[in-house]
């Protein structure tokens, strides 16, 4: 900030100076064609003094903080270049890091969905060899019983022909036999014929 108030000051100063100078050339006649470029003697001495304080001035005081601004710009873009090349390398890292979590991730779920599957195989299997031994065991009660009816249709059966017999056998031989020697004889006929059919 002190810089800058003293280049002002040696501005105004030197605003001054070249103001206050002579201008000879006024009272001078018209000059004309190649005269015009040439400065006289009495402009060109004051503007090279002007010239000189203006240099002097800008060389000591402006000039350093011209050169120490475009150094912070140089500094400030090398930095933002920097802090660019590292943000795409970071971001390239985590792009990688990222694309290795994505794909553990879908092995892990594949893993997973393996191992379901399996699960599920197993549970199918169970449940089938399951529901093969309650048919089996459906089956075979339902073999008992159909067995067990047969057996006790049978007996029934035989109670019933025996009975049957019995009383045609009176009919037939009539009183000439009791009934407890009739029911033995038609058990012992149906004995032989369950032994034949059987």
């Amino acid at each position: 900030m002190g810089n800058k108030n003293i280049a002002f000051r040696a501005l105004t100063i030197a605003s001054v100076v070249i103001g206050s100078t002579p201008v000879v050339a006024l009272a001078e006649e018209e000059r004309s064609g190649i005269s015009l470029l040439i400065p006289t003697m009495a402009e060109f001495i004051p503007a090279c003094v002007a010239f000189l304080i203006i240099f002097v001035i800008m060389s000591k005081f402006a000039w350093p903080m011209v050169v120490e601004m475009m150094d912070a710009r140089e500094n400030k873009i090398k930095g933002d270049l920097d802090s660019a090349e590292q943000s795409k390398l970071a971001a390239a890292e985590n792009e990688r890091t990222s694309a290795a979590k994505i794909s553990d991730a879908q092995r892990e779920a594949d893993e997973i969905i393996a191992a379901a599957r399996r699960e599920a195989e197993k549970e199918r299997a169970q449940i089938i060899a399951q529901a093969q031994q309650d048919f089996a065991d459906i089956v075979a009660k339902g073999h008992e019983a159909v067995e067990s009816e047969r057996k006790r249709a049978l007996v029934d059966l035989s109670g019933s022909v025996v009975d049957l017999s019995v009383e045609i056998a009176s009919k037939i031989i009539g009183d000439g036999m009791d009934e407890t020697t009739q029911r033995a004889l038609a058990e012992k006929y149906l004995a032989e014929v369950g032994s034949l059919n059987g």
